[in-house]
């Protein structure tokens, strides 16, 4: 307890004096978290040497003298990995790292030279320290704290929404458990957890198919919940508003009951420690969008990613912060919100990436501009794959990518015109879009830097104001 009290005082000290960061790096799965904050670190700790962050003032006009480790002060949250992680990007051949399959952190003190103005001025310090602690989140998890805002009844209704034909094929023994089952019986604990394992592996197969709007997330990833009973419920279907009265004055021992009982203690014993100990303490966030995926998969995918970030957007905690909020009650008062792996695009498409990626999210970040939150859209590459070329075709220039595939294939492909708007249906009929995946470019052994596209714009947008 007085360790706890000791770190959360020195916490509030470093707030007030607006000399601590909390960022938080979110998004859905396969949006590149772990090759986004690999990338992050890399940068910070070798701006100045080979780092290229033309973009980023700080750096550019040699004021960032770099950053370094330092032991996390939560010690019950595992480090974030960064060494295992640049281990395989500099492999023979190089590898995607691992992703992260829980929740991890890391802290950084950051270096700088401040600008001579402001109070750091005024007391004529030659440099000064800003404390970074990043923090990653499993995809999975993250479409769970929607869950807070229903009860189990419309959440099984919502649901049934979700059941488009393919996955409603992808269901199939989930579905046909279900058509045997009576809400108003008497529950087995047996058929119970062999229906939800059903459910669970149709959650699994959507999201390798492509598919994230998938709740609730602890089925895809249980951690030390695995077998537990708390993971053993599933929505019910064909249920309406006119059942509640008839479902809740069922017996407690009842299949409904049972499952709204599991649902509830899910929501008060999972979700809602989620929420409070670690999402409503973030001041900056980026929420990462593999909008070129959700693209290449299809229309069905594409509007499955659509409703998972409109309802992802909804469970964060946006607005200015004053001295008083900053210190006791932190409030997100900046977002990026980034389209990864641009560099599988040819760059005259990075443009349309990010109209498409504002048009995803229209009508979120419209309420966050209503609301005077800062918002910035924009596409990157956490690590460069490719090497954009010219070809000649037609006695026509156009551009086209240069990589290496993941299954070691030297390749030269044009992929294809993002769209600058939602796909229509002439659209997915055409086909005119296809994105391969590559292979992490090889490092050069005599020092060449972590090659990226606009990681410098996005750090110069996270905590370019607290290095003036």
């Amino acid at each position: 307890m007085r360790q706890t009290l000791a770190r959360e005082f020195s916490n509030l000290i470093e707030r007030g004096w607006d000399r601590q960061l909390r960022l938080a790096v979110t998004g859905l799965s396969r949006a590149g978290k772990t090759a986004f904050l690999t990338s992050l670190v890399y940068q910070l700790r070798h701006a100045g040497l080979e780092a290229r962050l033309d973009l980023f003032p700080a750096a550019r006009e040699g004021r960032l003298m770099g950053a370094q480790r330092i032991a996390q002060k939560d010690l019950g949250v595992p480090r974030f990995p960064y060494d295992n992680a640049m281990a395989s990007l500099d492999g023979t051949p190089p590898r995607w790292p691992e992703p992260t399959r829980g929740i991890s952190e890391l802290r950084l003190h950051i270096r700088y030279r401040p600008q001579r103005s402001g109070v750091l001025g005024a007391l004529g310090s030659s440099n000064a320290t800003l404390t970074l602690d990043l923090f990653d989140y499993p995809g999975e998890w993250l479409l769970d704290l929607p869950l807070l805002e229903h009860d189990y009844l419309s959440w099984s209704q919502r649901q049934q929404m979700t059941l488009t034909p393919e996955r409603r094929a992808m269901a199939k023994e989930w579905l046909s458990a279900m058509e045997t089952l009576d809400p108003a019986a008497e529950a087995d604990e047996a058929e119970l957890a062999t229906i939800a394992e059903h459910y669970a592996q149709s959650l699994r197969s959507a999201r390798e198919a492509g598919f994230a709007d998938l709740q609730p997330g602890r089925f895809l990833l249980p951690g030390d919940l695995e077998g537990a009973p708390v993971l053993q419920f599933f929505p019910l279907l064909d249920l309406t508003r006119d059942d509640r009265r008839r479902l809740e004055a069922l017996p407690q021992q009842s299949v409904y009951r049972t499952l709204a009982r599991r649902f509830a203690y899910y929501q008060q014993h999972v979700v809602k420690p989620f929420y409070r100990e670690h999402f409503r303490r973030f001041d900056r966030q980026i929420v990462l969008v593999d909008v070129l995926g959700a693209l290449n998969a299809g229309p069905e995918r594409f509007e499955d990613l659509s409703r998972a970030l409109a309802t992802l957007m909804q469970s964060f905690d946006y607005g200015q912060r004053s001295l008083f909020t900053r210190m006791f009650s932190p409030r997100i008062d900046r977002l990026a919100i980034a389209a990864t792996k641009a560099d599988h695009v040819t760059p005259d498409q990075h443009p349309n990436l990010v109209a498409l990626l504002e048009a995803l999210l229209a009508e979120p970040i419209k309420d966050l501009r209503f609301a005077d939150v800062p918002v910035k859209a924009l596409s990157l590459a956490s690590i460069r794959a490719t090497q954009a070329h010219e070809v000649e075709q037609q006695g026509k220039r156009i551009q086209a990518l240069r990589g290496v595939t993941l299954e070691g294939e030297e390749t030269l492909i044009f992929p294809g015109e993002v769209p600058p708007h939602l796909p229509q249906h002439d659209f997915w009929a055409r086909q005119g879009f296809a994105f391969h995946g590559f292979r992490p470019l090889s490092r050069d052994t005599r020092g060449e830097g972590l090659p990226h596209i606009r990681m410098d714009a996005a750090l110069d947008w996270l905590i370019g104001d607290k290095l003036t």
